[in-house]
């Protein structure tokens, strides 16, 4: 490892690195190639990525959240101002757009990063390795 960068020594401080779009590992390398595709390896300290297996979950987190910033939001509004429906749909769509869309990369991002904090699928070798560092030999 290079620089200062110290390895996350919490499962926050690690998903907080994933959703800024960095190496959960040394907090700068750039976790992600192109918009949600995981980088191969860390270009700052070499860390492999490859092994993540986000899947659906970070889908399934926006929409949990999305549901509890637009529901309220729409209800609202409805109680409110009882707009017609295009009214609703006019509003409603782009920032549901915006916010999932907004919203994809820092989950994955954190999701790939509580995978590599917690050793899960192909990350356990350097959960070993942080384990070693940080646990004093006999």
């Amino acid at each position: 490892m290079s620089g200062a960068a110290q390895p996350a020594t919490s499962k926050f401080a690690a998903m907080l690195r994933g959703a800024r779009g960095r190496c959960p590992n040394c907090g700068e390398g750039k976790l992600f190639g192109s918009f949600l595709k995981v980088a191969e390896t860390c270009n700052h300290c070499g860390e492999e990525l490859n092994h993540h297996r986000a899947d659906d979950l970070p889908a399934y987190l926006i929409v949990v959240i999305l549901g509890h910033i637009l529901v309220p939001g729409v209800v609202w509004v409805e109680v409110v101002y009882s707009p017609s429906y295009w009214v609703h749909a006019a509003i409603w769509l782009p920032v549901t757009l915006v916010v999932a869309v907004g919203l994809l990369q820092p989950c994955k991002g954190a999701v790939v990063a509580t995978e590599w904090y917690l050793g899960l699928h192909g990350f356990f070798p350097s959960k070993q390795r942080r384990l070693a560092a940080i646990t004093p030999s006999n």
